[in-house]
């Protein structure tokens, strides 16, 4: 996922105080929110984030990996035995126009990708590799394979229990399925874990769905055209998002069809032109991340260090287990549930396995990583704490830069991508809250108008404001969501079988039959 705990604005903070010629001046309105909203969500964000004792592997990144295991084995490796036939679903080859629903598979997809394809493709993938060295990618590599099968269950589920309504829209996501199937399962608490989800939903849209990327795509425009208020950038983007989801999922899956695959192809193909220039190089790049993977190469934490990493970056990058792409898939036009879930299982290959991988051998390959020309190790920084780097570049400039060595005009065109991933991801997440406001305050165009006003307006606070605790809060909600989330599937699971038994028998019996070649 695009989101990853933002330590600038609190890093700033922390400077700021320990500078006696600044302590005496009064705070800006920016910080004093920072540090009350701080003071409340702190222990939330921290229980959240807490790795495990003794080490720095964060409990809801082992909580999301367990699960995704745990659903690769009990469907049998779906994500490997189905692909074929995802990719024949995205194509179109067994809908059927008649069927009820809004969005068509590749509709569906592109929408949920949009959620989730963003900056953590571009600066989390660095932050994982500069710290655990390339051996991170093949760790990343693993989980994002796992989490296809995360993505199966709950998108399976999303389709069989949302509403569907006389005028042909729809509503399904873990709210509905985890209240109607723990009914249906005569299980308790299904309707408190619900409230508790969409709860979680709103937040996490209003935070990292939105203010986060607004924030994020000012400060990459200020990069490029020169400082002005970021109010000015917020309110263009409000008015082109609002513009867009005033018109409900089928507006916004006829944009991020068009936008998603656009910015996938551009940046992917940027990597590919980076490889092609330095293909000699490639054999060796590989070469770095399995020896990486299973001896750190001196790294900061060795091969559990670049475990860690990977997982982490996975987990927070393709958010399988999370929830929200089942919000986006329930749309979809189909009477057969399991066919979005074997649709779904592509975003973690495409989003983890195919642009994550990109950009970790576009790091490794442009060498911006010092090595010590004499044992072949990384050189670790001056804090011990990551790998050096050519003129001490982190995160979204260390992408940058790897990009620059081959093609000097790449930090353009990753501002456009981080523009484009940053637009697209907030109407997503627009569509992800929705639901959950309108499952929570009730169906109708007064209480979506609300929502949708008060989500764009968020846009703009975003933009110009600089609320590093706000952020930190809406990511914790965000991976709360997966708390909740996980918790139910575990009970729901058998449901999603016996979807897919039936299925696969009919299926091969041909009672399955294409609609189109």
């Amino acid at each position: 996922m695009r989101h990853q705990t933002t330590l600038w604005s609190g890093a700033a903070l922390a400077a700021v105080c320990a500078n006696p010629a600044f302590a005496q001046e009064a705070v800006s309105l920016d910080e004093k929110v920072n540090q009350t909203f701080a003071a409340f969500t702190g222990p939330f964000v921290s229980l959240i984030f807490a790795p495990f004792p003794g080490t720095s592997f964060p409990w809801i990144v082992m909580w999301l990996v367990v699960a995704a295991t745990v659903f690769t084995l009990y469907f049998g490796f779906v994500q490997f035995r189905f692909f074929k036939h995802a990719i024949q679903l995205v194509k179109g080859d067994y809908s059927d126009p008649h069927d009820a629903g809004e969005v068509s598979h590749f509709q569906a997809l592109a929408t949920a990708l949009s959620g989730t394809v963003g900056l953590g493709n571009i600066a989390g993938v660095a932050v994982a590799v500069g710290i655990g060295g390339p051996g991170a990618t093949f760790w990343m590599i693993l989980a994002g394979l796992l989490g296809m099968a995360s993505k199966f269950t709950e998108c399976t589920l999303g389709v069989k229990y949302r509403n569907e309504y006389p005028d042909g829209t729809v509503s399904g996501g873990p709210m509905y399925y985890i209240s109607k199937g723990f009914g249906e399962l005569g299980l308790p608490g299904g309707k408190f874990l619900a409230v508790l989800f969409s709860v979680f939903c709103i937040l996490g849209a209003l935070g990292g769905g939105n203010m986060f990327q607004a924030n994020q795509a000012h400060a990459q425009i200020t990069g490029i055209v020169g400082e002005y208020p970021g109010w000015i950038t917020g309110i263009i983007f409000a008015g082109v998002v609002f513009a867009v989801i005033v018109g409900g999922i089928k507006s916004i899956a006829n944009v991020t069809e068009k936008v998603v695959p656009f910015m996938g192809l551009l940046y992917v193909g940027a990597a590919l032109i980076i490889l092609l220039i330095n293909y000699d190089k490639i054999g060796w790049a590989f070469g770095q991340i399995f020896a990486g993977a299973f001896t750190g190469l001196g790294v900061a934490g060795g091969m559990v260090g670049a475990l860690i990493q990977g997982f982490k970056r996975a987990a927070f990058s393709n958010e399988a287990g999370v929830g929200s792409a089942a919000i986006a898939h329930s749309a979809v036009r189909t009477k057969e549930p399991i066919t979005e879930g074997f649709v779904s299982l592509l975003e973690p290959l495409i989003d983890t396995v195919v642009i994550c991988t990109m950009t970790a051998l576009v790091i490794t390959i442009s060498q911006q990583m010092v090595i010590d020309p004499a044992t072949g190790n990384y050189v670790l920084n001056e804090a011990g704490t990551g790998i050096a780097t050519v003129n001490d570049t982190s995160g979204v400039a260390l992408t940058s830069a790897a990009f620059a060595a081959g093609l000097s005009w790449f930090p353009y065109v990753l501002a456009v991508a981080v523009i484009l991933f940053a637009f697209s991801t907030m109407i997503s997440w627009s569509y992800y809250g929705l639901k959950a406001w309108t499952y929570l305050f009730g169906e109708g165009q007064t209480s979506e108008l609300v929502f949708k006003v008060i989500f764009c307006v968020f846009i703009v606070i975003g933009a110009a404001a600089s609320l590093g605790p706000v952020i930190d809060f809406s990511d914790a909600a965000i991976f709360s969501m997966a708390v909740v989330n996980i918790f139910a599937l575990y009970f729901l699971m058998k449901l999603v079988k016996a979807e897919l038994h039936s299925y696969a028998s009919r299926l091969q019996s041909g009672e399955i039959r294409k609609f189109s070649d």
